[in-house]
């Protein structure tokens, strides 16, 4: 025998779905609401990102101009810790140092020109040293030009022993084994201050 549904029992199922209904509709808004805070989130953080990219970017553009700045004088900054050097590393190996002058300069006709970083000079002996932060074979083959070529320049020093040596912050096994080979004195950084590389019975080339 079926049980006879009462206007209670309907109107109780009603309400029943009606709570239902309300639950998963306050569900779905807790669920847009946390969705909406997350996409807010993402937002924020995306927009923190940008803004640090760009403050990035500024300051790579600062310090790549202040380089730009400075690469007109880190030459001088590599010779000035050379410079003083010379007059203990060239004393050890024999060649006492009366002079070192710095950026040297002369001019031929018909355009030729040298200019020598470093002229260490005694009363018999001139040494010509090329200074560079990173020191490269090309730089090397450069200076044994200008070392053929140096009493053209200067005649006040056609009575003198001339010799040549290389030296930088940055020097590769291959380029200073190059520069030896060639006959160059080699000074390499040590620490804060610099020291030859070749051993103590090597003999440098004269022109």
């Amino acid at each position: 025998m079926s049980e006879t549904v009462t206007f209670d029992d309907v109107w109780k199922m009603f309400q029943e779905m009606v709570r239902e209904n309300r639950e998963r509709s306050a569900e779905r808004d807790r669920n847009s609401r946390e969705t909406d805070r997350k996409f807010q989130e993402t937002d924020r953080k995306f927009q923190e990102t940008d803004r640090k990219m760009q403050e990035t970017d500024r300051q790579i553009k600062e310090v790549s101009a202040q380089i730009g700045r400075l690469g007109g004088r880190w030459g001088e900054f590599v010779e000035g810790l050379v410079a003083p050097a010379c007059e203990t590393l060239f004393a050890k190996r024999d060649i006492p140092v009366h002079k070192v002058s710095r950026r040297v300069k002369a001019r031929l006709p018909g355009n030729r020109h040298m200019e020598i970083d470093l002229l260490v000079v005694n009363t018999e002996v001139v040494v010509l040293v090329e200074v560079k932060s990173r020191l490269t074979e090309d730089d090397v083959r450069e200076h044994l030009t200008r070392l053929a070529e140096f009493k053209d320049f200067f005649r006040e020093y056609a009575d003198k022993r001339i010799m040549g040596a290389v030296a930088g912050i940055v020097i590769g096994e291959s380029v200073e084994r190059f520069a030896v080979n060639e006959g160059l004195f080699v000074m390499v950084q040590s620490g804060e201050s610099m020291q030859f590389a070749n051993d103590p019975e090597f003999q440098p080339r004269v022109w």
